[in-house]
């Protein structure tokens, strides 16, 4: 069994920089394009940043094919700072985080009050608003608690692209069938695994992410919505590597590695279910549909022929280790 992508995308990415980035890039480079994070050291805020970022990623990916769409790291602007962000080659939106919530997001949003200004300029040209929806309360509510900010966005600013990043949980679904100006991205791992997983038994550090993987109905919520074809649901892989000796210490760092096995374990996912066809629009149709993407040309094809994951792949003297490592599963690209 086999099946080919059209322009597969990746809605939200983190390829980091320097020796990391020269490791990450061509391990993303089967998609056609990705909305890559801006949560660098430090956070790229500015159109002259971002473009000497993009500079860099296009190096590093070398002679692949890849549509970089960049971002900016979200503080309260005008309206002269956003049309120069907009006119940029590559911007694609701007990724909002709540101060401290997450990795390298210490200089985030503390009262969504003080981007009003902003958000209504945005919204007058057309910016994406992507969001990393989480409180500061307890882990496992974080998101639940977060879901009364994305209402407050989507009914004060209704002309707003919204995207809800990275979901987690069967209520945030909700929310896409309440208001028409919001689109969710979901990651591999919040398709397949569960707090349990995490944390269960032995600690996994290397599936510690944030948001946190919750319970067995959101995960199984999640899922059925991307199989059934949410027109407004769309893939982002979090994707997050970190050096193994942050991930297997004290002070676990936040990150899923999954950039080199996303895209066959999906179509392993999605043919288990029965639902090949519906994988095309989860990677591609829905986003290029919802922001108007042209992506670079691309076919992919996959078939259900095992891929041996290797244990870790090495950055220049560090260890970085990807979901699966030293597993096999099901369906490998087509070299």
């Amino acid at each position: 069994m086999e099946i080919t992508l059209n322009s597969p995308l990746d809605m939200h990415l983190h390829l980091r920089d320097g020796d990391m980035l020269k490791l990450t890039a061509p391990l993303s480079a089967d998609f056609a394009g990705a909305v890559i994070m801006p949560n660098l050291v430090p956070p790229v805020r500015t159109p002259a940043a971002m473009q000497e970022y993009d500079a860099r990623i296009a190096a590093a990916m070398g002679a692949a094919a890849f549509t970089r769409y960049m971002t900016l790291f979200f503080t309260p602007q005008g309206e002269q700072e956003l049309l120069a962000a907009k006119n940029t080659p590559g911007f694609f939106g701007f990724k909002l985080y709540p101060a401290g919530i997450t990795t390298n997001s210490e200089g985030g949003i503390s009262n969504i009050a003080q981007a009003d200004t902003t958000l209504r300029i945005m919204e007058e040209l057309e910016i994406p608003l992507l969001v990393h929806g989480e409180s500061h309360g307890f882990v496992m509510d974080r998101e639940q608690e977060f879901l009364a900010v994305y209402r407050h966005l989507a009914t004060r600013y209704p002309r707003l692209r919204l995207s809800m990043e990275h979901i987690t949980t069967a209520a945030a679904l909700q929310l896409l069938d309440e208001f028409p100006n919001i689109c969710a991205t979901v990651t591999l791992q919040h398709l397949i695994i569960t707090l349990d997983d995490v944390a269960g038994g032995a600690l996994r550090p290397h599936l510690f992410c944030k948001p946190i993987a919750k319970r067995p109905e959101d995960r199984d919520a999640l899922l059925q919505a991307a199989l059934s074809g949410h027109p407004r649901l769309m893939f982002g892989s979090d994707s997050a590597p970190h050096p193994r000796s942050r991930k297997e210490a004290c002070g676990c760092a936040a990150g899923v590695f999954t950039g080199p096995v996303a895209l066959p374990k999906l179509a392993e996912i999605f043919a288990a279910h029965g639902a090949l066809n519906q994988l095309q629009s989860f990677v591609s149709d829905n986003a290029c549909r919802w922001y108007g993407l042209q992506p670079v040309q691309k076919t992919v094809t996959l078939q259900d022929t095992p891929m041996a994951v290797p244990t870790s792949y090495r950055s220049y003297g560090e260890q970085v280790v990807p979901m699966y490592a030293g597993e096999s599963i099901g369906w490998s690209v087509v070299r």
